[in-house]
């Protein structure tokens, strides 16, 4: 399929658009991106996906989202310290939200917040200096990143439970993503079998979001992409670092 792209900067509202790449030609995803003032694209989303089911352990219905923003989590479960990929598994509200997060590299972290306990950069500061300029966070001050590694692997549970789910859809917020090419989602079925690749919009030290909405829960695994090359001292002009902030998907129902 003929790839789009479509970047919107100082005035910005949710974009329709078809996948990059699909192995399934019958899927027709919506697709909703936005780059600059983002709000309006998320509001789109959240709204296609119904109502905020919060962090309430089983399935709430056919409809809704489930949503994290990291800024919540406590110092001990932030930065410098890596982040538990079951944290928004938990058997008990607020965090049983269905969602287990992993990669290949050494681990997953969550920022510091500015009243940290062990004065602790904000940002990803604590690995290189230079983030806390690149990376403003969207909503409060905590993003998320996995660290050794530009990927991250999204597996979707029933909440509060080890029994597979399956969601409509998965939006989220990057930031400062500099290239087209080297930010992205991969949707997969039950049967690991590819959804299509999703590239986002591209905005350098800024937000964008990117959220697809299947029309039935069909989505068990995300596989995200963050820019070439993992958060680290060193910085060049072929590096592209991005990080993320609110994760929103829908609701997770028992995969059949």
């Amino acid at each position: 399929m003929k790839k789009y792209w479509i970047l919107l900067l100082a005035t910005t509202f949710p974009i329709l658009a078809p996948s990059c790449k699909k192995d399934d030609p019958d899927l027709k995803p919506t697709v909703i991106e936005a780059s600059g003032s983002i709000q309006a694209a998320i509001t789109e989303y959240k709204a296609l996906l119904g109502a905020d089911n919060g962090g309430e352990p089983g399935t709430q219905g056919t409809s809704g989202f489930r949503e994290i923003n990291w800024d919540g989590l406590t110092d001990a479960e932030s930065a410098p310290n890596l982040y538990a990929p079951d944290l928004f598994n938990s058997p008990t509200a607020p965090r049983a939200r269905g969602i287990v997060i992993s990669t290949p590299g050494t681990g997953l972290m969550v920022s510091a917040d500015s009243s940290n306990s062990t004065s602790t950069p904000t940002s990803f500061g604590n690995i290189n200096p230079t983030y806390t300029a690149i990376f403003p966070p969207f909503s409060g001050e905590r993003l998320f990143s996995p660290v050794g590694s530009n990927i991250a692997e999204i597996r979707f549970y029933v909440p509060g439970t080890n029994t597979k789910a399956v969601v409509r859809g998965f939006g989220a917020v990057y930031v400062d993503v500099d290239r087209l090419e080297n930010a992205a989602f991969e949707y997969f079925d039950i049967n690991d079998k590819s959804l299509g690749v999703y590239g986002t919009p591209a905005l350098n030290e800024g937000h964008v979001f990117l959220g697809v909405l299947f029309d039935k829960a069909i989505v068990h695994r995300v596989r995200v992409e963050y820019g070439n090359s993992a958060l680290g001292p060193n910085e060049s002009s072929t590096v592209d670092v991005s990080v993320m902030d609110n994760f929103i998907y829908g609701e997770p129902q028992e995969a059949k």
